[in-house]
């Protein structure tokens, strides 16, 4: 079968999808057939029969908005779940052909694309696990400029060249064409200069030439350096009078140019229609590429993982030493770590700070992949979408990561990413609170708690001591279908619980006083993370004003809105609530039903010792309480 009519066949496809929906991006799926295509018959090890073998190849579309360039492969070559009456309603409500690819929506999809560069980091996860594991098997990326211009792939393809990824393959489509005109308007960077100061090995090709596709992919799988692929292409290949142009980047073609263009490369199917000769050849492609090896699903030990944390918790309370959060999450993974062989951590060169290495936990480099910490360096965004691609690999990779809550911003989009793909993505941020002190305003965490809680999807827990800490940790690795956050101290913390055998945190928000407080109480105190001991402080102070306060612990919002309403009203009660965290009000209106019964902060903090920074924004006992007896008086 002519190589072309092949090609071909997947442009027009596309472009009917595109045309078809009223909507889409034809340029890449014009331009970017013949390399895709080669991809495809050639090289890529897949089994639309058997598509989470774990020998399989990963394919990453990075530059998701060329959805209708994969749909139209995967349909092609035989994948079940693309229907051709999918293929027809392309980006439609309750067809599967979403206008971006997206993770579990369809076989074959290996991660949710379109945030440019995210895809492109999510593929070095991918090969980072592929090495971790030893399967042998290739991750292969099509990325666009707009990838490669996001400061995303920057961190990500500089660790990635440290990490001799050399199973990593990106092809780029280097069209030199965005929405606005031509890169050269806003970037004038030598990519393979880039790339191999990044050590990568680097190739530069015509993307529309057979031999040189085939060639140039082959010499990268025998590099053993991450390689990339510079594919020159015309963006809109064989549109008559729009390729070239930022025109055909994110509009149909209309039906005159796509007339023409049928003309022109003598297509003479109609819409949706493939004819049967070169079906069958595509149909072809994938019976050569059968995987035998089953996908066994990763099961977590559950019961393990119990017994290990309620032994943690009796330690700690039969310590009772006051510590950071951050110190008592990593004596927890001191002891998960041996249990869960999956677990992989990591920090964004904040390793002694974060408390992420667990002591048996040696590190991965270049030379030995065997172990199970990655120095990710300071690269906090990639570092998010590396373990996005960590988690993607086979389901029994467990990755946490850490850096400080202030720069959560640094990874937002990738946590985002994380909890729309329904990752176990375990985020760690300590130093949580304006308890940082003299590192001041710029390292203080005042509005990333309620930005963080914002996240659909997302757990968000800071605990209040220790055990609270062990629990949250549990939560966590439980969850391997939702990301977590978990936001912890930097400065001791008293051990504010006795032993119990129960997970109190799993039920987000809980009475410290125990059931004989909820009908005996003058006003309910909410606190998190760091301000529960200094709750616990105001209802003393309250008590001997003849104010019965009950204080609640709420590590996770999320958790406790899950509850059902009779839980909620028995921790809340039908009296004054006030609610107290050392960062933004913004969020806790909903549990206190008035703004002015929300204590914290809502503007940048200050650089001074940490008792100070406290004192200075009134978050003392003796402040707090008097905003209580306030608050009763005007009840």
């Amino acid at each position: 079968m002519n190589f072309k009519d092949m090609t071909n066949a997947v442009r027009f496809l596309a472009i009917d999808m595109i045309e078809n929906a009223g909507s889409g991006h034809p340029g890449i799926a014009l331009g970017f057939a013949d390399v895709a295509s080669i991809l495809f018959r050639d090289f890529l090890r897949f089994d639309p029969s058997n598509h989470l073998c774990p020998i399989r190849d990963r394919l990453v579309l990075s530059a998701g908005h060329g959805s209708a360039l994969l749909y139209s492969l995967m349909f092609l070559t035989g994948y079940k779940k693309v229907t051709l009456e999918d293929i027809k309603n392309f980006r439609r409500k309750n067809f599967k052909c979403s206008g971006h690819p997206e993770y579990g929506l369809l076989d074959g999809i290996e991660s949710t694309t379109g945030p440019l560069g995210q895809g492109f980091a999510n593929a070095i996860g991918l090969a980072l696990a592929e090495r971790i594991k030893g399967k042998n098997n290739f991750t292969y990326v099509i990325a666009g400029d707009g990838d490669l211009m996001e400061g995303i792939s920057h961190e990500a393809a500089s660790f990635a060249g440290a990490m001799a990824l050399g199973k990593l393959i990106v092809l780029f489509d280097d069209n030199q064409t965005t929405i606005d005109g031509k890169t050269a308007i806003t970037c004038k960077d030598d990519v393979r200069m880039r790339f191999c100061a990044y050590n990568w090995h680097y190739q530069s090709i015509d993307g529309h030439n057979e031999h040189e596709i085939v060639t140039s992919i082959s010499t990268a799988q025998d590099d053993p350096r991450p390689s990339i692929i510079a594919c020159r292409t015309t963006i809109g290949w064989g549109a008559p009078t729009k390729s070239g142009s930022p025109k055909c980047h994110g509009s149909p073609l209309g039906e005159e140019e796509i007339a023409a263009m049928r003309r022109n490369l003598n297509w003479n199917a109609e819409p949706f229609t493939i004819p049967q000769e070169i079906l069958a050849c595509w149909r072809q492609v994938a019976q050569k590429r059968v995987l035998n090896e089953t996908y066994k699903p990763y099961v977590l030990p559950c019961e393990k993982i119990k017994s290990a944390i309620k032994q943690i918790k009796y330690e700690f309370a039969k310590s009772n030493k006051p510590a950071a959060t951050r110190k008592a999450f990593q004596s927890a993974i001191d002891v998960l770590s041996l249990i869960l062989p999956g677990l992989v951590g990591g920090s964004a060169d904040l390793t002694p700070s974060n408390g992420t290495q667990g002591k048996d936990m040696f590190a991965i480099t270049a030379d030995e992949y065997r172990g199970r910490y990655v120095h990710y360096g300071i690269r906090e965004h990639a570092m998010g979408a590396i373990m996005n691609g960590l988690a993607l690999y086979d389901g029994a990779i467990i990755p946490y990561g850490g850096t400080f809550l202030c720069f959560s911003d640094y990874m937002r989009a990738s946590v985002r990413m994380s909890a729309m793909m329904k990752l176990g993505v375990i985020y760690v941020f300590t130093h949580d609170s304006i308890g940082v002190g003299e590192d001041g305003p710029t390292h203080q965490p005042v509005e990333h708690l309620t930005s963080l809680r914002a996240v659909p999807g997302l757990n968000v827990m800071r605990p209040a001591d220790s055990i609270e800490t062990a629990e949250c940790w549990e939560i966590a690795v439980q969850n391997r279908n939702k990301p977590s956050a978990l936001i912890l101290s930097r400065q001791d913390l008293p051990v504010i619980n006795n032993y119990r055998d129960q997970n109190m945190c799993r039920f987000g928000a809980y009475l410290l006083d125990g059931a004989d407080i909820k009908k005996n109480r003058d006003l309910t105190l909410i606190a998190t993370g760091s301000e529960v001991s200094l709750a616990l402080s105001v209802k003393k102070r309250l008590l001997a004003s003849g104010i019965n306060a009950a204080v609640v612990s709420m590590p996770c919002c999320e958790l406790f809105d899950q509850q059902n309403n009779k839980y909620k009203a028995d921790v809340l009660g039908n009296i004054p609530i006030v609610s107290l965290e050392a960062g933004s009000t913004l969020m806790w209106a909903k549990y206190t039903g008035r703004q002015d019964r929300c204590i914290g902060i809502d503007k940048f903090g200050i650089s001074a010792p940490c008792d100070d920074v406290y004192e200075h924004f009134d978050l003392t006992a003796r402040k707090i309480a008097q905003k209580c007896k306030n608050i009763l008086r005007r009840a």
